[in-house]
């Protein structure tokens, strides 16, 4: 019992305490504040709850083809997503299999991508866009993505599956089974961890890109959810319901993609520490 109270550590409650008021303050800011009719968002208290609820300003979010952009965020997230999580587990198997000098140096030249700015090559990736003659397109912002997420997801993977037991290996391949056979019915089921992992964070980043999608495309046609968020704020320069209300739509994605993996999340991310 002594030892138990003796653990205690009041003044790191507090912190923890205030750092979780730091945080739901402005969610719950963002979701009263979308709920809240536009003539008493300027009268009432910002941290009160609406008298008069009302879903008002969703409805003015889905008139501005906010569907349209939905889906476009949704086929690039899902198209880049599912690519690079392909290339960098093929890669991933490679290098940790493959212990020659051409794995490592393949190894560390997807370690060196890591350390490469996307603003510091943009102007690159622009021209080669527009010689590729996929300028304005979905295609734009897809490619680029996966070549950006590949060296994060590789290096997740490479942790991961060199805590597998090698013996696994040796005994599939005692039995007669080739290199595909052994990635899909072996490394890929228990590499799920990883992979849910590796999914979720280049969606995260895919999903609320901003650059790309500005730099590589122009028309309304091809806008994502970011650029579309940018243009409800100009289009509702006065409406901030409507503006925070687009926000709400566009995170309801992530969150449920965390909720689905949030217990292979923590086993990912730290695989491979302890050697």
């Amino acid at each position: 019992m002594r030892s138990h109270v003796a653990n205690r550590n009041p003044i790191g409650g507090l912190f923890g305490w205030l750092w979780l008021v730091l945080v739901i303050l402005p969610i719950y800011y963002i979701v009263v504040t979308s709920l809240r009719p536009r003539a008493e968002y300027y009268s009432a208290n910002p941290l009160s709850l609406p008298h008069s609820p009302t879903l008002q300003a969703y409805r003015e979010v889905f008139a501005a083809d906010f569907s349209h952009y939905f889906l476009n965020s949704l086929f690039v997230t899902l198209t880049t997503v599912a690519v690079t999580v392909f290339l960098s587990l093929l890669t991933a198997y490679v290098v940790v299999r493959n212990r020659g000098l051409f794995s490592r140096r393949l190894f560390d030249v997807f370690l060196l991508g890591i350390a490469i700015p996307i603003q510091g090559v943009i102007i690159p990736v622009y021209y080669l866009i527009v010689q590729l003659g996929l300028y304005d397109t979905l295609r734009a912002i897809i490619l680029p993505g996966i070549a950006f997420a590949i060296p994060i997801s590789v290096l997740i993977l490479v942790n991961f599956l060199r805590d597998l037991p090698n013996e696994l290996f040796e005994s599939m391949h005692m039995d007669g089974a080739s290199d595909w056979t052994i990635l899909w019915r072996l490394v890929a089921p228990l590499s799920k961890p990883a992979i849910v992992t590796v999914a979720i964070y280049d969606a995260l980043n895919v999903w609320n890109g901003f650059l790309f999608p500005l730099i590589l495309t122009q028309s309304a046609s091809k806008r994502v959810l970011p650029l579309s968020l940018w243009s409800f704020q100009g289009s509702f320069s006065v409406n901030i319901p409507a503006v925070l209300a687009a926000v709400v739509l566009s995170v309801l994605p992530l969150l449920a993609a965390y909720m689905v993996g949030r217990r292979q999340l923590v086993s990912g991310l730290t695989a491979g520490f302890s050697k």
